[in-house]
């Protein structure tokens, strides 16, 4: 079947389909990462987009039950420059054809997906439109022109959890929200409350090793409600669209800075600056990929990193005398974490849950607990 990409700028690529016979539109931007296609799927901080894979064989090892960063996909869709269609991997039950088919996910084969993603790095990231269903280039093109801009959309209305529950892989168990959490439940020391934002399963899986007991919350949850049931700590996740434009949960956050721990990844990076003050903006065409190195500039090592994100924060924006910028993106210099020089919150733009990608960023989750240790002993004293 005939699948074409078309682009705002007029480019239109033909190619062949091999997932849901549709037609969707989105931001299109490239990701660099060799592996991890399933995770990358389904990310919720890529709602609204159409990714783009520069590593030229997808597919190979299919998809399996385990390695889902979400319930279902969420990019708009997905861009390829071969697809394999007979997967070869013990633990697939599919093949990702197949389970974006069931899922009814746009994607597409055979274009010259080196030359989409050098346009992308040379233009920026691109509205576009792909199709089955209409193949018509002028009407494409419209279309794609006509779709929304990614700045001012809030898109974490569309993934974020529509009740609280407490976090199990197996069994989502809403809860009262009239008493507070009990100091210890599953054997878990830490009662956290987590902002889902687009918050991607690794990030519950490792808060939850590192001895956290999770409590996920909708992204409108009010900051009077979060403090009733008195969590530990506070954990501001990930999730899609331009952070200026989240105004309700920036207002929350201003309202928990002081009142217990706070750390914050990727969007939840952004947002907690908006709520200290600062500004964020738009990157050309976004950082997206598994192999980013950035400094930290508290130890001077450089970690290999896994980024989503096409918005950062303008560490100019932020007052240095009560903000110490801690890492920075090594290829273009951009803002990738802060911490407060008092309070206790911590954020970093990149993701150290990986998944897919490098564990050398892993640390930050055991500096959270720390955090929680230290303003519970000073608490208790």
């Amino acid at each position: 079947m005939i699948a074409k990409l078309a682009l705002e700028n007029g480019t239109v690529f033909t190619g062949e389909a091999f997932g849901a016979a549709a037609e969707v539109t989105g931001e299109v931007v490239f990701n660099t990462s060799l592996t991890g296609y399933q995770e990358i799927i389904t990310d919720p901080s890529y709602a609204g987009q159409i990714v783009t894979m520069t590593y030229p064989l997808i597919g190979n090892y299919g998809v399996n039950l385990e390695d889902f960063e979400s319930v279902k996909p969420q990019v708009a869709g997905f861009i390829v420059k071969e697809y394999f269609d007979f997967y070869s991997n013990f633990r697939a039950n599919s093949s990702l054809g197949d389970w974006l088919t069931q899922h009814n996910i746009v994607a597409m084969q055979g274009i010259d997906t080196r030359m989409l993603t050098k346009m992308i790095r040379t233009v920026g990231a691109l509205r576009g439109v792909i199709s089955t269903v209409d193949l018509h280039d002028d009407s494409l093109i419209e279309k794609a022109r006509t779709s929304p801009q990614m700045e001012g959309l809030d898109l974490t209305k569309q993934v974020t959890t529509k009740v609280p529950y407490r976090w199990d892989e197996i069994d989502r168990t809403p809860f009262a929200l009239s008493s507070p959490l009990p100091r210890k439940l599953n054997g878990k020391k830490w009662n956290v409350v987590v902002f889902d934002y687009g918050v991607k399963h690794n990030i519950l899986r490792r808060l939850t090793s590192y001895g956290c007991n999770l409590t996920v919350v909708p992204s409108s949850f009010s900051a009077e409600e979060t403090l009733a049931i008195n969590p530990d700590g506070i954990f501001l996740s990930n999730g899609p669209g331009d952070p200026a434009a989240v105004k309700y949960a920036i207002l929350n956050i201003k309202k928990l800075i002081g009142k217990k721990p706070i750390f914050g990844i990727c969007l939840g990076h952004q947002l907690l600056a908006l709520a200290l003050g600062g500004k964020t903006f738009k990157l050309k065409f976004g950082h997206r990929g598994a192999n980013h190195p950035v400094k930290n500039l508290l130890t001077n090592d450089v970690e290999i990193t896994s980024q989503n994100h096409g918005f950062a924060v303008d560490p100019e924006s932020l007052d240095p005398k009560t903000i110490e910028i801690t890492h920075v993106n090594l290829n273009d210099n951009t803002n990738e974490g802060f911490r407060h020089r008092e309070l206790p919150l911590f954020s970093v733009q990149y993701h150290p849950e990986a998944s897919p990608g490098p564990h050398d960023s892993d640390y930050l989750f055991s500096r959270f607990v720390e955090m929680m240790e230290r303003e519970n002993v000073a608490v208790v004293k």
